[in-house]
Order: C-alpha cells, then sequence, then structure tokens
C-alpha cells in the first residue's frame, strides 16, 4: 500500500512528520543543485579570467615593441632623428593617457549614491524602531502582563 492510499489512516503528526522529511528532502536537493551549478560557473569564470590575465599580460609585452615599431615608421616616413620620434611616441602616450583620465573623471562624477536603497533602508528601520511586542495569551485564553523582550539580533 502506499503513502497515499494509507493518508486517510495516519494521525496529524504522522503527516506533520512526513511533510517535514519531504520538505527537508527537498531543501538538501535544491542546494545539492545549487552547489553543483555554482561549482561549474566557479570553474567556467577561473577558465576564462586565466585567459583574459593572459590575454593583458602578451598585450602589455607588445607594447614595448609596438612602441620601437611606430618611433622608427615615424622616422622612416619623416625623416626626423630618431629621439624626436621617441619623443613623439611618448607624447601621443600622454595624450592618449590624459584623454582617457578626463573620460573617467566625467564618469566617476556621474557616480551617486544608491538613494532608492537608501530611502527604502531609512524608512523600513523607522517601521522596525515603532514596533512594540505584543503580549501572549494564555492557554486558556486570557492575555497575560508579562512583557515580552525583543531580542537584539
Amino acid at each position: 500500500m502506499s503513502a497515499a492510499d494509507d493518508s486517510g489512516n495516519r494521525s496529524l503528526g504522522q503527516l506533520v512528520a512526513t511533510a517535514t522529511t519531504e520538505l527537508s528532502a527537498l531543501v538538501h536537493d535544491e542546494i545539492a543543485l545549487a552547489k553543483a551549478e555554482i561549482r561549474q560557473d566557479v570553474k567556467r569564470g577561473a577558465i576564462g579570467s586565466g585567459a583574459f590575465i593572459a590575454a593583458g599580460v602578451l598585450l602589455l609585452f607588445s607594447l614595448p615593441v609596438l612602441s620601437f615599431a611606430l618611433a622608427y615608421g615615424f622616422r622612416a616616413w619623416t625623416g626626423l632623428g630618431l629621439v624626436w620620434c621617441f619623443l613623439i611616441v611618448g607624447g601621443l602616450y600622454w595624450l592618449l593617457a590624459a584623454v582617457l583620465g578626463l573620460l573617467a573623471l566625467a564618469k566617476f562624477k556621474k557616480v551617486k549614491p544608491p538613494q532608492k536603497s537608501i530611502d527604502s533602508a531609512k524608512q523600513t528601520a523607522a517601521v522596525l524602531s515603532n514596533v512594540k511586542p505584543h503580549p501572549r495569551a494564555a492557554v486558556d485564553g486570557h492575555r497575560l502582563d508579562v512583557d515580552v523582550t525583543r531580542s537584539t539580533a
């Protein structure tokens, strides 16, 4: 006989125990699924970040070579002295850095605090600061005049 067929003959305690057991198993299965998904995502993220770091290192190592190529290209194109060509390349880098720095500064000035979240937190704190505990009722239905203390957590 299955548990569904026998449900009419089981007591309330048995039904609650069965429901608790099944709910606990469901929660454990959900946690196991979440762990498996997170492990897989962390592995993918680690591989992706490793590839990104390798690409950044290769890009960083290529900058001096490209700088020399650009300086020698200026020399071949303009016929200027090699020193002037390297100074022009350095000046171009400084100009690019200044433009990027100004762009970053403009973006940073637009950053605002999360005002909606701050207002919501303040409203929640105001509501919770005015909450008073309710007195507990006795077993026979009469109210007890004992104060209920609040938890500090």
